[in-house]
């Protein structure tokens, strides 16, 4: 596995194409979730000139991980789409916090849609530091996330440092909350 990263101007049309097609396989397809997508490609208003992307690939140049890198100085997900995750705390606004958004990293097989490996956690641990790598790269000393409680055991279990931000709140039958993580 490889970790590259940059933004929409420094990455290649091809990888640019292979996020959003990765993205709609992962959250729409695999996920459910109801995202307005054209063209089986996955992006929102937040997926501007400065987001930076991380991307993970296996040998064959297949995309097995994805994270993105928000400013906080601007509209980003947590500030626009779920600011009740704060717990009525104003979201972050600052250049040395960063949003870490539409994180993924499951592993597809190239001839059908089904996920070998439901959820590889150890690809998932090594975008992680490859993003917070990226992240203290930009000058960041945290993150904020929307987050399942899913990924909260899984940090603290390797040793990264992370903390909730806001009440556990459900949304669309899913337990969700705002996270601190900690960029060292």
């Amino acid at each position: 596995m490889h970790f590259t990263s940059g933004t929409s101007s420094t990455l290649s049309p091809t990888v640019m194409t292979a996020i959003g097609r990765y993205r709609h396989k992962v959250f729409v397809e695999h996920l459910g979730w109801k995202l307005n997508c054209s063209e089986g490609l996955e992006y929102d208003q937040f997926d501007r000139e400065d987001t930076v992307y991380i991307v993970a690939q296996n040998d064959d140049e297949q995309i097995i991980g994805t994270a993105r890198l928000l400013s906080t100085t601007r509209p980003y997900l947590l500030s626009e789409v779920f600011p009740e995750l704060m717990s009525g705390q104003a979201p972050p606004q600052s250049k040395y916090i960063l949003e870490l958004s539409r994180f993924a990293a499951m592993n597809f097989k190239s001839h059908d849609k089904k996920v070998s490996g439901q959820f590889s956690s150890d690809a998932a641990i090594d975008l992680m530091r490859a993003t917070l790598a990226s992240a203290a790269e930009q000058g960041a000393n945290k993150l904020i996330t929307v987050s399942p409680l899913g990924i909260e055991r899984l940090l603290r279990h390797v040793g990264i440092n992370a903390s909730r931000a806001g009440k556990v709140t459900g949304c669309e039958g899913k337990k969700l909350f705002a996270s601190w993580i900690t960029v060292e």
